[in-house]
């Protein structure tokens, strides 16, 4: 297929010509000033292959990236949900209950469609998780001064007993409610037996007797 693109040429204060192919298919040569447009078609057609080599890699890319985020499944709550990407002039985020609908204004864009889904998570974090947070406390009846929500690499989530800080990991948003349930229960415990005494097992078995249960849930691949 012998199809020239659109390229754009800038003549500039340079010494050298460059030409490269951008991510987003566009080609740009950059020439120096006194660049005649006779040289510069001779250059264009000299590299004539090497620009639709490079624009081939590039669509190539385009798709493998747009396949990437159609194929990936959502998990939400224990549950994974098919991803519907459309293209949209507004961006954002609706679950239906069955189906995660993103809105993209490039719906080729994994790292867009990723942070949308991290701000969508973070946003259903702090509703699940203060909800359990707010029956555990009543059980508990400790103050919890700050609770921070955030990707955490090996804990599900922490404690500071002395100054009243738990932190919650936000892939949490991603297991089933029990398992929510039993790390919010596990750390909102440490605020009156510090360490992993039996008498922590004991006081978390005594309001959750099936924690155990739910841990080999939450630590399954």
């Amino acid at each position: 297929m012998n199809i020239m693109p659109n390229i754009k040429i800038v003549k500039k204060n340079i010494k050298n010509i460059i030409l490269r192919v951008k991510p987003n298919g566009e080609v740009m040569l950059s020439v120096p000033n006194r660049t005649s447009d006779e040289y510069i078609a001779g250059i264009l057609k000299e590299k004539e292959l090497w620009i639709q080599t490079k624009l081939v890699i590039v669509a190539q890319k385009v798709e493998l990236e747009k396949k990437d985020v159609q194929d990936k499944k959502f998990k939400f709550l224990g549950q994974h949900y098919p991803l519907k990407i459309m293209k949209s002039k507004v961006e954002g985020v609706k679950f239906t209950g069955e189906v995660l609908e993103l809105y993209l204004k490039n719906p080729n864009s994994s790292k867009r469609k990723n942070e949308l889904i991290e701000r969508w998570y973070r946003e259903q974090s702090l509703i699940y998780f203060d909800d359990i947070l707010n029956k555990y406390k009543q059980i508990v009846k400790k103050e919890v001064n700050i609770v921070r929500i955030k990707r955490m690499k090996t804990k599900w989530g922490s404690c500071n007993p002395h100054k009243g800080y738990i932190n919650l990991n936000l892939e949490l948003i991603t297991k089933p409610t029990i398992c929510i349930e039993y790390v919010i229960f596990h750390e909102l415990s440490h605020l009156i037996h510090p360490n992993h005494s039996k008498a922590f097992y004991d006081y978390m078995a005594l309001y959750m007797s099936d924690h155990k249960e739910r841990r080999k849930i939450l630590n399954a691949p």
